[in-house]
């Protein structure tokens, strides 16, 4: 990530929806590339795109989430190894960010997310500094899996908003709250899917006990 005059040092008091407004507003009516998205943030850069990334999967059966979730997979876990600058493919950099796309984003926040710089502020930064921060990344990484998934994305998307933005504000309570949605929500897909798998494996051990001509049938 290159220096510009729009990048300033690590500020959490620094408005993040202010920033997601002023890269809606530099963008021409035909968008913007994903790399000159990253040339705009500041050195919260790993929570602001995650956070930007996040922000559509947070529309239930959103097409093409499980897209999206593999820049965020990858921006979790480059702060997981302590990377200082955010890598993404190039075919994910040279993608096209429609100006629709980015006015719906900022719009959002500034609606809906506006509440979140009232209530989030430093503090418990062990928790979003440090290990913390590497900590939060491997759970966030573990929800951007789980958006890939078939299944509703918003409730990893919720855990992965307040992930994020306690990242972008050092807030460690926003990242005790996101991480315990997270894994809440990775415990409950882990159980459903252990259920499944000694469900069937139960039957079929039902099946060749008490039925074994069944499977025979299905054999043939």
């Amino acid at each position: 990530m290159t220096s510009t005059p729009d990048m300033v040092r690590d500020d959490p008091s620094r408005s993040f929806i202010n920033v997601l407004q002023a890269i809606d507003a530099g963008a021409g009516e035909d968008g913007v590339k994903v790399s000159g998205i990253v040339d705009r943030l500041d050195e919260r850069a790993f929570g602001l795109l995650i956070l930007l990334l996040t922000i559509p999967c947070l529309v239930p059966g959103l097409p093409g989430a499980q897209v999206i979730a593999v820049g965020i997979f990858l921006l979790a876990l480059q702060v997981v190894v302590g990377r200082r600058e955010p890598w993404l493919p190039g075919w994910f950099l040279r993608a096209h960010v429609r100006k629709s796309w980015l006015s719906a984003i900022a719009g959002f926040a500034d609606k809906r997310l506006r509440w979140t710089e009232q209530l989030a502020r430093p503090r418990w930064r062990f928790l979003a500094t440090g290990l913390g921060e590497r900590l939060a990344a491997l759970i966030m990484a573990l929800a951007a899996l789980t958006v890939m998934l078939p299944i509703t994305n918003t409730i990893p998307s919720i855990a992965l908003t307040l992930l994020s933005l306690g990242l972008i504000q050092r807030d460690g309570l926003f990242t005790l709250a996101g991480a315990a949605v997270a894994l809440g929500w990775v415990s409950l897909l882990g159980a459903l899917i252990a259920g499944l798998a000694f469900g069937a494996g139960f039957a079929v051990d039902f099946v060749a006990a008490h039925a074994p001509w069944l499977l025979q049938w299905f054999e043939r």
